[in-house]
């Protein structure tokens, strides 16, 4: 009954649904992974953002090299500004409006220099491609509090003087001059004393999930609705084969006894739809008044 499934077109049929179902598993396990990377940065901003900030001593190694689960942690730092090597970031927007990021170098009293993102500016209306003001951070001695977070890559575009790309730390410190720890920056939480005019601090990041597990489990979905689709196309094709059998059989069994087998109306409507039989004029033989019919005819009345 389900020999066809053995044809080269329902072969094929199941291989296009086994590609697809294929697709839809990468697919899924894709939004699975990310739904795991979100889940695990969401575990880190609940454990680090907000925790007793430590102290540098305490983690200098992780502004060497920086462990991605201490990523947000809170260090305590004391030292100075270097305004000079104060540089903007470019291309930052927030809360969907475009601007810049302020860094600048911070010597600790250990002689040892990290950098710190102070914060978001706006475009400016004054000078395009530059933010209007730049406040300046506080001078002389300085106690902050700084969110540990990774160095960025290096873009291939260049920038104004006095402006960077991307907070790309080995870049940052060949154009200062001077050593710098280039394997996490700090972001800025809180600074004493406080000056009057900062620029925007940042939100904390966002601890939604998303819509990571729910197009994950469509696309599975997905996968499964084609073999289902498969299995149904195959069982509608063996039903619509046995039909065409019986009928093929009844049409036999009439000819066998002399029986006269009229041309058969449209099986089905549409494709893929059920097949129904259509009744067919069929006749075993001249009936009894057919009979008598032709014997007045044959004599002449």
């Amino acid at each position: 009954m389900y020999r066809f499934l053995f044809s080269s077109k329902w072969l094929g049929y199941l291989l296009l649904a086994a590609v697809f179902a294929a697709a839809c598993l990468f697919l899924g396990r894709w939004q699975m992974d990310r739904r795991a990377e979100t889940l695990a940065e969401i575990n880190r901003v609940v454990t680090n953002y907000s925790a007793t900030p430590v102290a540098f001593d305490e983690i200098r190694d992780q502004f060497s090299t920086l462990d991605v689960d201490r990523e947000w942690t809170q260090v305590a730092v004391q030292g100075t500004y270097d305004v000079d090597g104060q540089r903007i970031i470019r291309n930052r927007p927030l809360n969907g409006q475009p601007g810049y990021e302020v860094v600048v170098p911070f010597t600790l009293s250990t002689g040892e220099t990290i950098i710190i993102d102070r914060g978001w500016l706006p475009i400016g209306n004054n000078n395009p491609g530059r933010p209007d003001t730049i406040p300046a951070p506080p001078g002389g001695e300085v106690s902050a509090v700084v969110r540990l977070k990774h160095g960025e890559p290096t873009l291939d575009r260049g920038a104004p003087d006095g402006q960077l790309a991307s907070i790309d730390l080995p870049t940052y410190q060949q154009e200062l001059g001077y050593p710098v720890m280039t394997g996490a920056y700090g972001q800025l939480a809180a600074e004493s004393p406080r000056p009057a005019d900062t620029p925007v601090g940042f939100p904390m990041p966002a601890t939604e999930e998303g819509t990571h597990l729910s197009y994950s489990l469509q696309w599975f979905a997905f996968g499964v609705l084609m073999f289902v689709a498969f299995g149904y196309a195959a069982r509608q094709q063996a039903r619509n084969a046995a039909i065409d059998a019986a009928d093929a059989a009844e049409d036999a069994a009439l000819e066998e006894s002399g029986g006269t087998v009229l041309a058969r109306a449209p099986q089905y409507a549409a494709v893929g739809a059920q097949r129904r039989p259509s009744p067919a004029r069929k006749r075993r033989g001249p009936t009894a008044e057919e009979e008598e019919d032709a014997i007045l005819d044959a004599q002449g009345y």
